[in-house]
């Protein structure tokens, strides 16, 4: 009796070892949905850096205004020939995050491929403005858990919206600005809009206008991060001159 005892504590006393041995769990990665800051507007744009970012910051800029650029790496272009206009916008005081490099969609890529979309914009916006990007939206706004658990791991909160001006499936302007007067009329506590900076009609129609009635109803425009109370970026450094490596 006493040697079987022996035994059995032998053997848990190996397996909490073998548990103890065992890396710690990472904690759920964050899936945003809306922000939490109360009175906050975030106005985001993907799919760029495109033709249209100066002119989206100068509007932003003029109404005291901040945005969020969420940018691909290869998908309307090269991300580094648009270098200048991505550290634009940085130096005015936009945030500058993650829409992975590709525009892929996430829930058909593996464990290694989505590490390389990540780590590809993470490499070219730490070039271009010293930065590493704190937030990723997932292209079409789909991901599963893998994608949840890669971007815990690089860092970064996976972002989606509440709000959809609807501009990337050809809604019209005039339609985009009835849903900007709509969710001002409504007044909810917070908006977390999606717009395209690829699209010239929210750059130049819809954009102004939604800034004008967004602040006409007393909302704060500010970066994502800001209407999460959370920091923008994981380091913050300095860029990087110009080298034959900054290419696609």
């Amino acid at each position: 009796m006493l040697v079987q005892s022996l035994i059995t504590l032998a053997l848990s006393l190996a397996s909490a070892s073998v548990v103890s041995a065992s890396p710690a769990k990472r904690s759920p990665g964050q899936v945003i949905y809306q922000c939490s800051v109360p009175n906050t507007v975030a106005l985001t744009f993907d799919d760029g850096p495109y033709n249209y970012i100066y002119d989206i910051v100068n509007t932003l800029d003029d109404a005291g205004a901040k945005g969020t650029f969420f940018l691909n790496g290869n998908n309307y272009g090269c991300i580094y020939d648009k270098a200048d206009g991505i550290k634009y916008a940085y130096d005015h005081g936009h945030q500058i995050a993650s829409h992975t490099w590709s525009h892929a969609h996430l829930n058909t890529l593996n464990w290694d491929q989505l590490h390389d979309e990540f780590w590809r914009v993470e490499l070219a916006s730490m070039r271009i403005t010293g930065a590493k990007p704190a937030f990723m939206r997932p292209p079409y706004g789909e991901f599963n858990d893998l994608v949840v658990a890669v971007a815990n791991n690089r860092g970064q909160a996976v972002t989606i919206w509440d709000f959809d001006s609807g501009d990337s499936v050809g809604v019209s302007p005039a339609d985009s600005k009835n849903r900007y007067n709509d969710v001002a009329n409504n007044h909810p506590s917070t908006v977390l809009a999606l717009n395209h900076e690829t699209v010239a009609s929210t750059a130049y129609d819809v954009l102004p206008y939604a800034i004008q009635r967004l602040q006409q109803a007393g909302y704060r425009l500010v970066t994502v991060a800001e209407c999460m109370g959370q920091p923008a970026y994981q380091s913050v450094g300095s860029p990087e001159p110009r080298t034959g490596d900054w290419r696609c």
